[in-house]
């Protein structure tokens, strides 16, 4: 604990884009959280453009309304 997912258009990543990603990501949660980097999990999961609606936005961000940190803009 805490898990972190990041549901994502595809994208070509460098691996340093990764490294960095997952690095500043697991700095703000133990940050916030005042955890250990070890208890730190992070998931990326392309999700392609066709599906998002089905796969993410439905299920993740129209049914959970006030439980999400920050809604999206569209």
């Amino acid at each position: 604990m805490p898990h972190v997912t990041i549901q994502h258009f595809p994208a070509a990543l460098t691996a340093e884009q990764r490294f960095r990603l997952v690095e500043q990501l697991t700095a703000a949660v133990q940050e916030a959280f005042g955890v250990e980097e070890r208890v730190v999990s992070i998931a990326l999961v392309p999700v392609p453009p066709e599906d998002w609606d089905a796969q993410v936005y439905q299920p993740e961000i129209a049914r959970r309304g006030g439980q999400l940190a920050k809604e999206p803009g569209y």
